[in-house]
């Protein structure tokens, strides 16, 4: 890792020109933790922060003393920030959004028909793609406002990481697709021509569909894609101006991963794919490393030195079993030896007096110390693999924690070890 660059934080962060950081990658690798970290540490050093999260369990608000986030971004208290540094926060509603962008590009009737609609209300909750396209337009109102001078984006949960940027483009597939335009011909047509449309080959295709999907389901699209027409444009335009919005040089893209194989895969190809997109990647920041203070003994060294204390307790515990417990014998408590040495507790033995040895301590301590340098190792090879293959991106290591972050203070020092670059 020593040839590898260092990703260092706090000038991308301090930059008046950065405007956007998103944190991406594979789901489960902390990538809230680190938005939120570098919210914190933004807006302590004067930035005008607002970070924003698709993540449902909540873990952001609670960090943040917040007992809730929503579609509006909240003030978070106790930052301590210089310069007039604040920090917001919020979660994304995505239905929330999804009616917002209705209502702000439609009038009020065909608005009220739009949102009563049964398909359109399906789609507004869980279609798939809906999550990652409603999150860039998130991001794309934030920025408009003008009201934040950084926004950190938390991108969704989702099983892959590169759903956030293909989204937009899968959503205005789904709007231009041939499905969409059957659907809607008819209402285009309209009158005379609309009914001269409605051929016998059309009436089956839709009598086909009806058995397939329902009738009124049927219905109810055809109605969702005439109300939407004049909509679908829009939506288009906007994903459009938020993906150029991400290809700026005011953005800042931060692959989070853990130093594990399939996380890192996941970055692998995200690296890949932001460089195809030519979108502007910070680095890498490698989370949850583990390390040693004593890495200096290997694992064999440890499992060796660990048997050894085994084998040399056994002896003694055989000599003090046998009765054979004369001031000569080994283990007997003498005025040079001291005190006999307790014996570690086995099943079904209640004595309280019944310590563990010094020499079971060590053993135990010595054995924990092996696996942790194996884990080491393994992680140290999965690091190896991606750095030969991407040995241009620089790379931020966070040591792991030994708990959960569940404050402001967790978070600070969740971002301190972020800026140092490597773990100790």
């Amino acid at each position: 890792m020593d040839s590898v660059p260092v990703l260092a934080l706090d000038p991308i962060i301090d930059d008046p020109g950065t405007r956007i950081i998103v944190c991406c990658g594979a789901g489960g690798v902390g990538k809230t933790t680190t938005a939120a970290a570098l919210g914190v540490r933004a807006a302590e050093r004067g930035r005008r922060v607002v970070v924003l999260t698709i993540d449902p369990a909540r873990r952001l608000a609670q960090s943040m003393g917040i007992d809730s986030l929503d579609n509006v971004p909240r003030k978070v208290e106790g930052i301590k920030g210089s310069d007039g540094g604040e920090l917001h926060a919020m979660m994304l509603d995505m239905k929330r959004t999804f009616d917002e962008i209705v209502e702000a590009h439609a009038d009020a009737e065909r608005a009220r028909a739009i949102l009563e609609n049964p398909f359109y209300q399906s789609l507004s909750a869980g279609f798939a793609g809906t999550q990652e396209y409603m999150a860039m337009e998130k991001l794309g109102q934030l920025r408009a406002k003008d009201e934040w001078d950084l926004i950190v984006v938390d991108t969704p949960p989702s099983r892959s990481a590169l759903d956030f940027l293909d989204a937009p483009k899968r959503l205005g597939s789904f709007l231009d697709g041939k499905f969409i335009k059957l659907l809607m011909a008819p209402a285009k047509m309209g009158g005379r021509a609309g009914m001269k449309f409605l051929n016998v080959g059309m009436s089956m295709m839709t009598g086909t569909l009806g058995k397939l999907l329902g009738g009124q389901f049927l219905k109810d699209v055809q109605t969702f894609v005439a109300a939407m027409d004049t909509m679908f444009g829009g939506f288009r335009t906007r994903a459009d101006a938020t993906y150029r919005l991400l290809q700026a040089p005011g953005t800042a893209f931060l692959v989070v991963a853990t130093p594990e194989r399939d996380a890192l895969r996941e970055a692998a190809y995200f690296v890949e794919r932001l460089a195809a997109e030519r979108m502007p990647l910070a680095g890498l920041i490698l989370n949850r490393v583990h390390g040693s203070g004593a890495a200096r003994l290997s694992a064999e060294r440890a499992r060796a030195a660990a048997e050894n204390l085994d084998e040399d307790r056994i002896v003694d515990q055989g000599a003090g079993k046998t009765g054979l417990r004369g001031p000569g014998a080994l283990g007997a408590a003498s005025p040079e030896l001291g005190p006999e040495p307790s014996e570690s507790p086995v099943d079904g033995d209640t004595d309280p007096e019944v310590r563990p040895t010094v020499e079971q301590l060590t053993a135990g301590l010595l054995r924990l110390h092996a696996e942790r340098m194996q884990v080491i190792a393994r992680e140290q090879r999965t690091r190896d693999r991606f750095t030969a293959l991407h040995p241009e991106v620089a790379v931020a290591e966070v040591a792991a924690l030994p708990g959960d972050v569940h404050d402001l203070a967790g978070l600070r020092a969740i971002g301190d070890r972020l800026t140092t670059g490597r773990s100790a």
